[in-house]
């Protein structure tokens, strides 16, 4: 492969984004760092994604399911990179890495304390060549969590955080979120701080090492559960898909299916009786205020549970958002997806994967507009998720790696190109 000849069937990178000419060292694997640096990718940053060249990151081999071998999992969250595959523990690929970080704008990685040392890879070897690199270190614990080095996995993390003890019906056992969220929470906290870090890098021209962990950003996440812990002293009570505060504001069965109803004040609740036709429910004094309401959820629910069960969902969404009170159904994922396209919400992109053809991809959860282009920019198509060391050749050869010895390195076995068009 000749790094110097463009592949006009791999779009190219959108000079028009806000990160466009940062460059990101992507030593991370599994799901929060690489989160994070495909939230970076979509803002422009050319993000060059480090791999082991036999297996790659962990997550290509997590299936299935499978689309042309490539994982779900991994497709998930890997567009919009280069991927480098490249033996990290043989010298000659240690410094071509090295030298990668001397000449990143970031650096993200999430190994295991000690391992990042010995591969001279960690903050203070980095900074000593580029000293304004904004330079991200990912643990389940933190830092100074005791004991030291404990791995983290999501569901020891919600488990730990409280998140899994406040989630799940009020009569049945703690349960995890659906997603890995407390590893989707940390990429988010990750791409924040690097953003803060490198703005100030910018000004400044003095990087600096952003700490982040699974366990803070689940426990951050508590935001009102946290304070009302706090404040009385408690546990507090699970509520399955209610609120502890806000009566109605939870799910309710109709003829044919469950919807979500948000009664969050006074007057939505009186909006929804009269949808309901059930005045006596707006005139019970039991029910006039939503302290009131809470104080008597029970027998509430019931009333409302009955009317709405003799209905069925589409019946029900038309005339509560006719009336203006929050309502939705309760859908599954695929469901969700189309919904929101159908609406829409333009909540998926099509890119051209080099060997799973057409492959459509959640867009992030934002969306750029650069001011005086409102509706009528392009849209950006970002990279598809790499094959396996895709972009191995042409990354070192940018970073100054002789044709010859990049080829002895492939045969050798220390770096692993990807020569599939």
């Amino acid at each position: 492969m000749d790094p110097t000849t463009p592949n006009p069937d791999q779009p190219q990178p959108d000079p028009g984004r806000p990160l466009a000419g940062v460059t990101v060292a992507d030593l991370s694997r599994v799901l929060a760092g690489p989160y994070a640096t495909m939230l970076l990718a979509d803002m422009g940053a050319d993000v060059v994604k480090v791999e082991h060249p036999e297996h790659g990151d962990d997550t290509r081999s997590w299936g299935p399911p499978w689309q042309d071998g490539q994982s779900a999992y991994f497709l998930s969250i890997n567009r919009g990179k280069r991927s480098l595959a490249v033996d990290v523990k043989a010298p000659e690929g240690r410094a071509a890495v090295q030298e990668l970080c001397a000449g990143a704008d970031v650096v993200i990685q999430n190994f295991r304390p000690g391992v990042i040392e010995r591969l001279g890879l960690d903050y203070e070897a980095v900074a000593a060549r580029n000293p304004a690199v904004v330079y991200c270190s990912i643990t389940g614990f933190g830092p100074d969590h005791q004991p030291a080095g404990r791995p983290g996995f999501d569901v020891i993390v919600q488990a730990e955080s409280g998140l899994m003890q406040a989630t799940g019906p009020p009569d049945g056992p703690p349960s995890k979120v659906g997603v890995a969220i407390s590893d989707v929470l940390t990429g988010l906290n990750a791409a924040v701080s690097i953003l803060g870090a490198l703005m100030r890098a910018r000004a400044t021209g003095i990087g600096e090492h952003v700490a982040v962990s699974l366990v803070n950003s689940a426990l951050s996440s508590l935001a009102t559960l946290s304070q009302q812990a706090l404040i009385t002293g408690e546990e507090p009570a699970r509520y399955g898909n209610a609120h502890s505060s806000i009566v109605p504001y939870q799910a309710f069965p109709t003829a044919d299916a469950d919807i979500v109803i948000a009664g969050g004040n006074d007057s939505l609740y009186r909006k929804l009786c009269e949808v309901l036709d059930r005045p006596d429910l707006a005139a019970d004094p039991r029910f006039s205020s939503n302290p009131d309401r809470v104080g008597h959820r029970e027998e509430l629910v019931a009333e409302l549970s009955a009317t709405l069960r003799t209905r069925p969902a589409a019946e029900w969404l038309k005339l509560l958002m006719a009336a203006g009170v929050p309502v939705g159904q309760v859908r599954g994922v695929l469901d969700a997806i189309r919904s929101a396209n159908a609406a829409g919400d333009d909540a998926t992109m099509t890119v051209r994967h080099p060997t799973a053809g057409p492959l459509e991809l959640l867009r992030p959860g934002f969306r750029l507009d650069p001011a005086g282009t409102e509706g009528g920019a392009a849209p950006h198509t970002p990279l598809p998720p790499p094959l396996l060391g895709q972009h191995s050749v042409r990354v070192l050869a940018e970073l100054g790696v002789p044709g010859d010895r990049i080829t002895d390195m492939v045969e050798r076995g220390v770096v692993h190109q990807n020569d599939t068009e």
